[in-house]
């Protein structure tokens, strides 16, 4: 019953999350709309020109980002890092001679 309980309640965050970005994508490209509408005016024109291209550049990093993310594999197994870096953690402290006790004293 728990792990029901569980995978509701990650479906549920999962939905939160995947509506909120996609709001917010939403409200990104109506600004870049808005941007754009004010470089036709002739009393403006340029204005929005460099926000809109840094914007761009910006948004396609991200885009790639999440891209490379995707294609290495790195949300396969997203717990797994967590549990290497106290892996980590502890052989370093077992090499250096430490305890967890002996860590908060010094």
């Amino acid at each position: 019953m728990s792990t029901e309980r569980n995978s509701i309640i990650k479906r549920r965050v999962h939905v939160f999350f995947v509506t909120f970005v996609t709001i917010a994508g939403g409200m990104f490209t109506f600004k870049l709309f808005s941007f754009m509408k004010t470089i036709k005016r002739d009393e403006l024109a340029g204005f929005a020109f460099d926000p809109i291209l840094i914007y761009a550049f910006v948004a396609i990093g991200f885009v790639f980002l999440l891209a490379w993310a995707w294609l290495s594999g790195q949300f396969h197994d997203i717990e797994r890092a967590k549990f290497e870096m106290l892996e980590r953690f502890e052989a370093q402290e077992r090499a250096e001679g430490l305890t967890p006790g002996d860590a908060h004293d010094a």
